[in-house]
């Protein structure tokens, strides 16, 4: 049951590739390394749904015995009046309350429960695509969320490490590397980015010097990714997201690896951030 919902909680799995054809973005959890790893403590497939809980807030209450464990950012977890930590199986009992704290650093965790979350699919999902509407509304106060019986045996292992911060994001060239001047691709690695407020499931929004194009002229739209660096005429880069459309019309300097894109997924605003390739 959930008793407080936060700023934003949503159901997430990893996302409905495949269907770019049909418009329609793969979306899934914003840092899949943290959703898996959830799924893991608990003994689940990493396809379960889990929940991305943004900036903390999210009170739920056990209404059975349960085993749950919370990923991605470290942060602080309360079950009942007990302070615990993030990135460990905890087991619930009926009536316990788990809280998850706002991080210290970082924007995202994530709640897997064993069995996994139960939610409507929509072409084979159950992600919230925030852009689309594609999947479960974002939960509320009084959601009940309801679990599968569980098919694996819980885990050996009961804490794993958080993931080591980094302000460093890999990236490799981008299709349109070509249309930017060679001073773009040495100010993109060289300078210290600010995120800006501009941040959401769909991209990333950075600020800092300009990035100079070679070629001026119109660029029909073209396929995006997850991790896409597009440079809209502003000359300001952007990074997408999990949430990301699947077309674009401005010119894609580069791409963010996998493994960075969901370090990109827990930044938020003010952060410095620089990319290496």
């Amino acid at each position: 049951m959930v008793e407080q919902a936060g700023p934003l909680a949503l159901l997430q799995d990893l996302g409905r590739p495949g269907y770019a054809h049909l418009g329609v973005s793969p979306s899934g959890a914003a840092d899949r390394a943290a959703h898996r790893l959830a799924n893991r403590l608990v003994g689940n497939p990493e396809t379960a749904v889990t929940v991305e809980v943004t900036m903390g807030g999210l009170v739920v209450r056990a209404t059975s015995v349960a085993f749950v464990a919370v990923t991605g950012a470290p942060t602080s977890v309360t079950v009942g009046d007990r302070p615990t930590c993030s990135h460990a199986t905890l087991a619930l009992r009926p009536g316990d309350r788990l809280g998850i704290e706002p991080p210290a650093a970082g924007l995202r965790n994530y709640l897997a429960v064993r069995g996994g979350i139960l939610a409507p699919a929509t072409l084979g999902s159950c992600a919230r695509d925030v852009l689309s509407g594609l999947g479960p509304e974002p939960l509320r106060t009084g959601d009940e969320l309801r679990t599968a019986i569980p098919t694996e045996p819980l885990p050996d292992t009961d804490l794993a490490p958080p993931r080591p911060a980094t302000d460093v994001l890999e990236l490799r060239p981008g299709p349109r590397r070509d249309w930017f001047d060679e001073t773009a691709w040495t100010t993109l690695l060289d300078a210290s980015w600010t995120v800006s407020t501009d941040l959401d499931r769909v991209a990333a929004r950075l600020d800092g010097p300009t990035l100079t194009r070679r070629v001026t002229g119109e660029l029909p739209s073209e396929g995006l990714v997850r991790g896409a660096v597009q440079v809209p005429a502003s000359g300001q880069p952007l990074v997408f997201l999990a949430d990301h459309p699947v077309t674009g019309g401005y010119p894609v300097i580069a791409v963010v690896t996998e493994a960075s894109c969901d370090r990109a997924a827990q930044l938020r605003p003010g952060d410095r951030v620089r990319f290496r390739g």
